[in-house]
Protein backbone atom coordinates (compact mmCIF):
# COMPACT_ATOMS: atom_id res chain seq x y z
CA UNK A 1 0.00 0.00 0.00
CA UNK A 2 1.79 3.34 -0.44
CA UNK A 3 0.78 6.46 1.61
CA UNK A 4 0.40 9.52 0.24
CA UNK A 5 0.52 13.38 1.33
CA UNK A 6 -1.31 16.21 0.03
CA UNK A 7 -0.33 19.35 1.14
CA UNK A 8 -3.05 22.59 -0.03
CA UNK A 9 -4.06 25.92 1.24
CA UNK A 10 -7.52 26.64 -0.88
CA UNK A 11 -10.21 24.74 -2.03
CA UNK A 12 -8.54 21.56 -2.99
CA UNK A 13 -10.12 20.44 -6.09
CA UNK A 14 -6.88 18.39 -7.60
CA UNK A 15 -6.79 16.76 -4.04
CA UNK A 16 -10.37 15.77 -4.41
CA UNK A 17 -9.80 14.27 -7.50
CA UNK A 18 -6.85 11.97 -6.25
CA UNK A 19 -8.68 10.90 -3.80
CA UNK A 20 -12.22 10.07 -6.16
CA UNK A 21 -9.71 8.36 -8.39
CA UNK A 22 -8.55 6.52 -5.56
CA UNK A 23 -11.76 5.70 -4.14
CA UNK A 24 -12.61 4.45 -7.60
CA UNK A 25 -9.89 2.16 -8.18
CA UNK A 26 -8.01 4.42 -10.93
CA UNK A 27 -4.80 4.30 -8.44
CA UNK A 28 -4.57 1.10 -6.77
CA UNK A 29 -3.21 0.44 -3.95
CA UNK A 30 -3.11 4.00 -2.59
CA UNK A 31 -4.20 5.89 0.02
CA UNK A 32 -4.49 9.54 1.12
CA UNK A 33 -2.77 8.86 4.52
CA UNK A 34 -2.65 12.91 5.66
CA UNK A 35 -3.71 15.86 3.96
CA UNK A 36 -2.30 19.22 5.20
CA UNK A 37 -3.04 22.72 5.29
CA UNK A 38 -0.86 25.72 6.27
CA UNK A 39 -4.22 27.63 6.27
CA UNK A 40 -6.94 27.01 8.40
CA UNK A 41 -9.85 27.67 6.92
CA UNK A 42 -8.90 26.47 3.78
CA UNK A 43 -12.09 24.56 2.55
CA UNK A 44 -9.74 21.54 1.56
CA UNK A 45 -9.46 20.47 4.99
CA UNK A 46 -13.06 20.98 5.39
CA UNK A 47 -13.58 18.18 3.09
CA UNK A 48 -11.08 15.65 4.25
CA UNK A 49 -12.49 15.80 7.66
CA UNK A 50 -16.10 14.95 5.99
CA UNK A 51 -14.32 12.45 4.07
CA UNK A 52 -12.88 11.02 7.25
CA UNK A 53 -9.50 11.74 6.35
CA UNK A 54 -6.56 12.60 8.90
CA UNK A 55 -6.26 16.65 7.59
CA UNK A 56 -3.94 18.38 10.04
CA UNK A 57 -3.73 22.34 9.97
CA UNK A 58 0.25 23.44 10.61
CA UNK A 59 0.19 27.27 10.38
CA UNK A 60 2.72 29.25 7.94
CA UNK A 61 1.83 32.78 8.73
CA UNK A 62 4.09 34.74 11.46
CA UNK A 63 6.06 31.42 12.17
CA UNK A 64 9.90 31.43 10.60
CA UNK A 65 9.71 28.64 7.67
CA UNK A 66 12.11 26.42 9.07
CA UNK A 67 10.11 25.57 11.97
CA UNK A 68 7.24 25.22 9.90
CA UNK A 69 8.94 23.22 7.52
CA UNK A 70 10.19 20.97 9.86
CA UNK A 71 6.75 20.48 11.48
CA UNK A 72 5.26 19.41 8.27
CA UNK A 73 8.07 16.99 7.29
CA UNK A 74 7.86 15.68 10.86
CA UNK A 75 3.99 14.70 10.72
CA UNK A 76 4.43 13.32 6.33
CA UNK A 77 7.11 11.07 8.44
CA UNK A 78 4.52 9.92 10.86
CA UNK A 79 2.23 9.00 8.80
CA UNK A 80 4.86 7.11 6.42
CA UNK A 81 4.09 9.22 3.24
CA UNK A 82 5.47 7.82 0.20
CA UNK A 83 4.39 10.52 -2.19
CA UNK A 84 3.50 14.27 -1.48
CA UNK A 85 1.03 15.73 -4.30
CA UNK A 86 1.19 19.42 -4.21
CA UNK A 87 -2.53 20.54 -4.56
CA UNK A 88 -2.84 24.49 -4.64
CA UNK A 89 -0.03 24.70 -1.51
CA UNK A 90 0.87 28.36 -1.73
CA UNK A 91 4.23 27.74 -0.29
CA UNK A 92 7.69 27.77 -2.21
CA UNK A 93 9.25 25.12 -0.70
CA UNK A 94 12.51 24.83 1.12
CA UNK A 95 15.52 23.08 -0.43
CA UNK A 96 15.83 21.49 2.93
CA UNK A 97 12.50 20.29 2.96
CA UNK A 98 13.25 19.23 -1.03
CA UNK A 99 16.34 17.32 0.13
CA UNK A 100 14.14 15.37 2.65
CA UNK A 101 11.84 13.57 0.35
CA UNK A 102 13.98 12.93 -3.06
CA UNK A 103 11.58 12.62 -6.56
CA UNK A 104 8.77 12.51 -3.64
CA UNK A 105 7.45 15.42 -4.11
CA UNK A 106 4.94 16.18 -7.17
CA UNK A 107 3.39 19.76 -8.13
CA UNK A 108 0.75 20.21 -10.90
CA UNK A 109 1.07 23.91 -12.36
CA UNK A 110 -1.84 25.39 -14.85
CA UNK A 111 0.49 26.00 -18.06
CA UNK A 112 3.07 23.51 -20.55
CA UNK A 113 5.85 24.64 -18.98
CA UNK A 114 8.45 25.66 -19.13
CA UNK A 115 6.06 28.50 -20.61
CA UNK A 116 4.22 30.65 -17.87
CA UNK A 117 5.72 29.03 -14.35
CA UNK A 118 4.77 31.25 -11.38
CA UNK A 119 1.22 32.53 -10.41
CA UNK A 120 -1.38 33.35 -12.67
CA UNK A 121 -0.20 31.17 -15.24
CA UNK A 122 -3.47 30.94 -17.40
CA UNK A 123 -3.92 34.70 -17.14
CA UNK A 124 -0.26 34.82 -18.19
CA UNK A 125 -1.10 32.72 -21.09
CA UNK A 126 -3.85 34.15 -22.11
CA UNK A 127 -2.93 37.79 -22.28
CA UNK A 128 0.19 36.69 -24.20
CA UNK A 129 -1.90 35.44 -26.83
CA UNK A 130 -0.90 31.83 -27.03
CA UNK A 131 -3.33 29.05 -29.15
CA UNK A 132 -2.33 26.47 -26.92
CA UNK A 133 -2.15 26.03 -23.11
CA UNK A 134 -2.73 23.52 -20.77
CA UNK A 135 -0.97 21.53 -17.24
CA UNK A 136 2.12 20.08 -16.48
CA UNK A 137 2.63 17.93 -13.27
CA UNK A 138 6.19 17.60 -12.41
CA UNK A 139 8.84 16.11 -9.60
CA UNK A 140 9.41 19.61 -7.54
CA UNK A 141 12.80 20.11 -6.98
CA UNK A 142 14.75 23.48 -5.67
CA UNK A 143 13.60 26.06 -8.42
CA UNK A 144 9.98 27.06 -8.95
CA UNK A 145 7.78 25.47 -11.44
CA UNK A 146 10.99 23.67 -12.64
CA UNK A 147 11.62 20.13 -11.85
CA UNK A 148 11.56 16.75 -14.34
CA UNK A 149 8.18 16.48 -16.52
CA UNK A 150 6.10 13.69 -15.31
CA UNK A 151 2.50 14.62 -17.50
CA UNK A 152 1.60 17.16 -19.50
CA UNK A 153 -1.98 18.13 -20.81
CA UNK A 154 -2.41 20.43 -23.85
CA UNK A 155 -5.74 22.53 -23.70
CA UNK A 156 -6.91 24.54 -26.77
CA UNK A 157 -7.30 28.20 -26.03
CA UNK A 158 -10.53 29.46 -27.90
CA UNK A 159 -11.53 32.55 -29.08
CA UNK A 160 -14.36 32.85 -27.39
CA UNK A 161 -12.25 32.34 -24.08
CA UNK A 162 -11.29 34.66 -21.33
CA UNK A 163 -9.15 33.74 -18.67
CA UNK A 164 -11.31 32.34 -16.28
CA UNK A 165 -13.39 30.36 -19.52
CA UNK A 166 -9.42 28.69 -19.99
CA UNK A 167 -8.72 28.25 -16.62
CA UNK A 168 -11.76 26.01 -16.20
CA UNK A 169 -11.60 24.04 -18.91
CA UNK A 170 -7.36 23.71 -18.27
CA UNK A 171 -8.19 22.84 -14.39
CA UNK A 172 -10.42 19.84 -15.93
CA UNK A 173 -7.45 18.43 -17.35
CA UNK A 174 -5.30 18.98 -13.93
CA UNK A 175 -7.50 16.31 -12.58
CA UNK A 176 -6.82 13.88 -15.24
CA UNK A 177 -3.20 14.57 -15.28
CA UNK A 178 -2.23 14.34 -11.78
CA UNK A 179 -3.84 10.54 -11.63
CA UNK A 180 -2.11 9.85 -14.34
CA UNK A 181 1.36 10.77 -12.97
CA UNK A 182 0.65 9.57 -9.25
CA UNK A 183 -0.08 6.24 -11.34
CA UNK A 184 3.55 6.14 -13.06
CA UNK A 185 5.42 7.78 -10.17
CA UNK A 186 3.95 4.93 -7.72
CA UNK A 187 4.94 2.16 -10.53
CA UNK A 188 8.93 3.39 -10.20
CA UNK A 189 9.06 1.84 -14.21
CA UNK A 190 11.54 4.64 -15.16
CA UNK A 191 14.95 6.16 -14.64
CA UNK A 192 15.19 10.21 -14.43
CA UNK A 193 18.42 10.96 -17.53
CA UNK A 194 18.93 14.61 -17.03
CA UNK A 195 15.70 15.93 -17.16
CA UNK A 196 13.59 13.23 -18.81
CA UNK A 197 11.84 10.22 -17.62
CA UNK A 198 12.87 7.24 -19.87
CA UNK A 199 10.92 3.99 -19.51
CA UNK A 200 13.36 1.17 -17.54
CA UNK A 201 13.47 -2.07 -19.88
CA UNK A 202 13.97 -4.20 -17.05
CA UNK A 203 11.51 -3.91 -13.97
CA UNK A 204 13.00 -3.61 -9.95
Amino acid sequence: MHFLGVLLSGRGSNFVAIADSIDAGRIPNARIAAVISNVPDAAGIKIARERGLTALVIPSRGRPRAEQEREVAAALQQYNVHLICLAGYMRLLSPWFVKQFPQRILNIHPSLLPAFPGLEAQEQAFVYGVKISGCTVHFVDEELDHGPIIVQKAVQVLDTDDEHTLAARILEQEHIAYSEAINIVLGRQFDIVGRRLRPRTEPL
